[in-house]
């Protein structure tokens, strides 16, 4: 595709390229300009006319026009680079068009277009438009697009960022760390122990392992020195442990028959409407340690929980566990408790922290068709 080269150098002045009119808004400035290739300009006044009709739809509505927008651009330019061989400089020329035709709207950077290529590229069905996805803001579907290879992962995140409010930088921290990859993955007895609806969302609402990178100290660290620092970072702290959880105190007295005990950290579950007890032990899991946080669980049972509140549930904490050992000594146990491990360090396989190429790698991918 020819390549017309422009230099201009006054500022706020039309001049004339030898194809249309521009106006430039910056001085001394250099462009690289494809000329148009056939259909270009039929094109360009339709995106112009759709983008105008996108503008003046009810505000309620405007993300996900917004997204039905971007997604049609981005389907375009694939169709029209496949079909008629367009290289990557057209985006350039359509985004330089589209800028000084909607100066006051933002987002057809060229880098923004190659996302929308990128969007659509992702999400085959217009219909995407209409699931959580079309309900999240711009900047939560290019973390989707950039942090996660498969389409049913994108939708899982997309659909739990929804429910639960997630700012685009939670969800990212969510998915870096594979929150839902971890979700309902600790030992539990809770199926056994507590009713239907309570028990599934008990479930959910733990995870394996815990991931305390945040916590900035060493793998070795002692059982106090981590809840320590628990307590330190709590808001780290209760964003790793997910939606609900509600911080009650750590080192909590209970006395009992005069004499002293101390739970390391508790907690309330507002969606479970009950406390939660949270044992660390710095090492690996034994099962005898069961019998102290069952103590703390009939405790609190008889000394805090309501009536309104549902049965305490106890959750271990540990550094490494043996998977069967563990679903052993929960066998026989009535009282709902989970077992799981925690990390300080982050473990994170290289593959997840980024999937989808870089805008270079997309346009040089495009260079070669």
């Amino acid at each position: 595709m020819p390549i017309t080269k422009q230099r201009f150098i006054i500022v706020g002045v039309l001049y004339n390229t030898g194809t249309e009119e521009i106006k430039l808004k910056k001085s001394n400035c250099e462009f690289l300009l494809v000329t148009q290739p056939e259909g270009y300009n039929e094109w360009l006044k339709e995106l112009k006319d759709r983008i105008q009709t996108a503008q003046q739809r009810s505000t309620l509505a405007v993300n996900r026009e917004l997204l039905h927008l971007y997604w049609q651009i981005g389907k375009e330019i694939l169709s029209r680079q496949n079909r008629a061989g367009w290289g990557s400089k057209v985006i350039d020329r359509l985004a330089h068009d589209l800028q000084n035709s909607f100066p006051g709207m933002k987002g057809f950077s060229r880098a923004n277009l190659m996302y929308m290529r990128s969007f659509a590229k992702a999400w085959k069905e217009e219909q995407i438009v209409q699931q959580a996805v079309g309900q999240l803001p711009w900047g939560h579907n290019l973390v989707l697009l950039t942090k996660l290879k498969t389409e049913q992962k994108r939708l899982s995140y997309a659909q739990s960022a929804l429910d639960n409010g997630w700012s685009r930088n939670v969800l990212t921290i969510h998915i870096e760390s594979m929150l839902l990859e971890r979700k309902g993955k600790a030992v539990t007895n809770f199926k056994k122990t507590l009713p239907k609806d309570q028990s599934d969302l008990a479930i959910e609402s733990l995870k394996d392992p815990y991931k305390f990178d945040f916590l900035s100290i060493g793998s070795e660290a002692a059982e106090k020195e981590i809840e320590t620092a628990m307590v330190s970072h709590i808001t780290q702290f209760l964003l790793e442990l997910g939606a609900g959880f509600a911080y009650v105190g750590r080192q909590v007295h209970l006395e009992v028959g005069g004499d002293d005990f101390f739970i390391d950290l508790l907690f309330y579950h507002l969606k479970l409407r009950c406390y939660v007890v949270i044992e660390i032990k710095a090492g690996k899991f034994k099962p005898d340690q069961l019998g102290q946080l069952g103590f703390y669980l009939t405790t609190i049972d008889h000394k805090l929980k309501s009536k309104q509140d549902n049965p305490t549930i106890g959750l271990l904490l540990c550094k490494s566990k043996n998977k069967v050992v563990a679903e052993y000594a929960l066998g026989d146990n009535n009282q709902p408790m989970g077992i799981a491990e925690y990390k300080l360090e982050d473990v994170l396989p290289e593959e997840l922290k980024t999937s989808l190429p870089t805008i270079e790698q997309i346009e040089k991918e495009m260079e070669r068709k």
